[in-house]
Parts: structure tokens; sequence; C-alpha cells
């Protein structure tokens, strides 16, 4: 039994509850001062506070001392396009000349190129640099992760990506949620078939990537030009009866339904969500979906910013925030970035903040149960950072300031 006592904890503060939080539950945390904890087999066994030890330090395999810092859950980051082929720092000249994501997608660059750089690599060189990847974000505090194929668009191709994400997940310390991503552009040879396109990952790509066990979500980019919320629908209810989990690229650029499907058919999460209307967020209240906003990129590609305070304040849509970590239109893993920005640009306060990239992204993967939150039961998943509150993690920018990462009880 390998156990671990982490001692002169100056702040723990962390949500309570295993559940996606809402409304003025989401500014809601629970702040212990110099507190303990002790992990068994990387699971939380006490938590103590004022001065208290949980156990003896001798009784112990490891102790880390926190020196009187802010300690938080291992953030939980919901939303990535991590595993591609190539980079598409060659559309800066591009972008500077005014070309709109659309415009270059439209021109066959965008996401087609990194499908073609995708199918070029072969596993080894995919698995090589997600890795990397992986041991950056784990670096900047996050010890629970999503990632989405989606840069194959032909079987074969997603099949390597998500083959790729299943053995990081066997072998690498972070956790991966995967999702199997076939609708996220439509290529050229099925432009005008997109139903077509549709029927084919219903009838024979969803049952095969399902029999291998190598996604647990499915996701489809709901957008001009790319497809409808009827094409969405068919997608996303064949998906259900196959049994994923639902999410939907949705009004990132136009409002054309996608929010509203998400909330009927009970998504666990909506991403994007920049252009939402009321009839959006109303529907995601309805239908329990977490709203999986994305803040970084608004800030890439200069874009607004998500309605995250009425979604909290006026319709009660439990609000999380990811970093859609791509190679296009989103080209950074900085989770503690992202964070900065839900309090400068969404205003929401460094409670909400810590919800918004631990519990609430946790419930939009389906880990709620086990991540998310500091409890008794729970993972041993924790960061112990250079900051005495959260506050500081949301003023101070551009510096990693996770000090020291702790995984399933162990530093990594």
């Amino acid at each position: 039994m390998a156990t671990l006592l982490v001692k002169n904890i100056g702040t723990l503060q962390t949500p309570v509850g295993s559940y996606a939080h809402k409304g003025k539950e989401q500014g809601e945390n629970l702040k212990l001062h110099n507190a303990a904890i002790l992990a068994e087999d990387g699971i939380i066994k006490a938590i103590t506070s004022d001065g208290q030890l949980p156990c003896r330090e001798e009784e112990v395999d490891s102790v880390i001392d926190a020196e009187g810092n802010l300690l938080t859950p291992g953030l939980v980051e919901g939303h990535t396009h991590m595993i591609f082929g190539g980079y598409r720092q060659n559309e800066i000249p591009l972008k500077l000349k005014g070309a709109g994501y659309l415009d270059i997608l439209r021109a066959g660059g965008g996401i087609m190129d990194t499908v073609r750089k995708t199918r070029e690599a072969t596993a080894e060189e995919l698995y090589e640099k997600t890795e990397g990847f992986l041991d950056e974000m784990m670096s900047l505090g996050v010890t629970t992760c999503e990632a989405k194929s989606g840069y194959g668009i032909d079987l074969e191709t997603e099949v390597k990506m998500l083959e790729v994400l299943k053995k990081l997940n066997e072998e690498h310390p972070m956790d991966i949620v995967s999702t199997f991503m076939p609708a996220h552009v439509v290529e050229e040879q099925w432009k005008g078939r997109e139903a077509e396109f549709i029927k084919l990952c219903c009838e024979e790509w969803m049952p095969y990537v399902k029999e291998r066990d190598l996604a647990e979500f499915i996701d489809i980019f709901t957008e001009d030009s790319v497809f409808n919320a009827e094409e969405s629908k068919i997608y996303l209810e064949r998906a259900r009866e196959l049994g994923y989990g639902l999410k939907i690229h949705a009004d990132e650029i136009e409002a054309i339904g996608g929010s509203v499907l998400a909330g009927e058919m009970k998504a666990k999460s909506a991403e994007h969500l920049i252009v939402i209307d009321d009839a959006g967020m109303a529907s995601l209240a309805k239908g329990g979906t977490v709203a999986m906003l994305l803040p970084g990129t608004s800030f890439y590609l200069g874009a607004t910013f998500a309605p995250a305070r009425r979604m909290i304040d006026e319709f009660g849509v439990p609000v999380a925030m990811a970093s859609d970590f791509n190679p296009g239109s989103c080209p950074s893993l900085n989770l503690q970035f992202v964070m900065n920005l839900g309090y400068l640009k969404y205003r929401m306060t460094p409670e909400e903040i810590l919800t918004a990239v631990t519990i609430n992204p946790a419930a939009g993967i389906n880990r709620e149960k086990t991540v998310g939150t500091l409890e008794v039961g729970k993972q041993a998943d924790m960061v112990i950072w250079n900051a005495p509150n959260m506050e500081m993690l949301c003023y101070r920018f551009g510096s990693n300031l996770a000090l020291q990462t702790i995984k399933k009880g162990i530093l990594v």
C-alpha cells in the first residue's frame, strides 16, 4: 500500500460534490486553511485543517510539504484535438491578409491541411508527438483530459488516432477520455453528399469503433459549411443507440441550431457556443448539458467571447472551460491561460473559474465520480501552486504557476 501525506497547505480550495455545478453553486468552493491530505494507493483517505494531521509523518511512504501554498484539485481539460500531424503556422500570412476560418477551409486549407498530414503520419510519430503534449499539460497542472480524433475523416486514420490515444491512456500518467469525431469537416469528395457521409458514419464507422472500445464519446461539427442540425441529429441519435456519450461543436460561427439540439438530446456537453442565442442557452439548461467554453479560441481568432455570465446568472447552465488545443484555431494547451481569460473576458469569479476547470469539465466527460474535487474516496489528483490563493492564479498570466502536480497520489 503506497501512502502520501501532503502537509502545510496554506489554503485547500475545491468544489464539493460529484455533479456539474450551475448558477450560484458554480461559485461555491470549500476553503480549508493550514490543511493536510492523506492518500493511500492513489485515493484520498483523509483531509484535515487548522494544523491537524491525519496521521504521523513516519507512518507514510512519502511526505510533501506544500510550504503554505494553495492546493486545488488537478485540472480537468475537457476539450482538445491534441493528436494531429504537422502544424499550421503557414496560415499566418493568410490570416494577416484578412482570411477567416471558413475562408481558409473553403480554399482547401485549415482542417484539410491537417487531415493530409495526419494521414501521412505513422502511429509511432503520432504517439511521440502527443506524449509530449501530455507531458506539457501535466506540467501545467492538468491530470485528466479529453482528446478527439477528427483529423482522419477516413476510417483507417481515425482508428489509427484512437488506437494511439488508447495506448497513451494505458502508458501515460494522464487519464485520457477519447472522443470519436469523424464528422469534423466535409472533405471535397463528400461536398453536396453530406447525408451520405453521415449514413456511412452511422452504419459502418461508429459500430466498428464501438466494437473495439476505442472511444467513449461522439462529436460532430454542427456549423455553416459543415454539417447542419438535421444531419447532426441523425448522427447523434445513432451514436446514442450504440452507447456513445454525446458531444456537439455548436454555435462557434453561426447559430444554426446546434446548441438547441444539444439540449434536446441531453448531450453531455456542447462546445464553443461563441454566438449562442437565448433559445440555445435555455435548451442547454433544460437538458442538463455542460457548456464547454473555449476562450482561447476566441482570443486566437479575434472573435467574440461566449456569454458565460448570462449562462451562469440568467439560465443556470453549468459552465466549463477548456483549451480547444488544436493546430489551427488554438495552438495552445495552457489551461492556466484559459483561467486568466475566464476572469478577463468572461468576468467569472475565481471560485467559478476553479469549478469550470475541475468538476464541471469532469462531468462533461463522465469522470465526476472520480476526479474534479478533493474529497475522501476520490483520486488523489491535485496541484500545489506558486500562489497563496485562486485570485493570484487569475491575476498572473504568462507564467507556469504549477509547482507540483500529483496524479493518483504520485508526484509527476
